[in-house]
């Protein structure tokens, strides 16, 4: 199961990008982006809308992933932002919690689907 931290790291190496300079372009430190990638720390609503803009995707696609990577202002609907919102909010051990419910519920969704 690939996480945040996971796909943050493949599109900055995907732009052949080092961690410094993605902390600069949104206005972090290289530490608290490195925080980020190895899952320490998530980022808060108002980082990961910096960092959707920086990457040219979804909000959606740096919480949850998807194969289409759509930009992000496709889908940033007031209901992704009122989850970002509370997302935020959460403890990191609810936001894990909260991240594997959110899988599970796609899982059990795609094994309804095939039935």
């Amino acid at each position: 199961m690939v996480n945040i931290g996971q796909r943050l790291r493949e599109l900055r190496l995907k732009r052949n990008l080092s961690q410094e300079e993605v902390a600069r372009h949104i206005g972090i430190t290289r530490s608290a982006y490195s925080h980020y990638e190895i899952n320490n720390r998530q980022p808060v609503y108002e980082t990961l809308i910096k960092l959707a803009d920086f990457f040219d995707v979804s909000i959606d696609y740096i919480l949850f992933g998807n194969a289409s990577e759509p930009s992000r202002r496709a889908l940033d609907s007031p209901d992704t932002r009122e989850m970002l919102q509370l997302f935020q909010n959460m403890s990191p051990e609810q936001r894990k919690k909260s991240i594997r419910l959110l899988y599970e519920m796609l899982q059990n969704k795609s094994k309804d689907a095939s039935s």
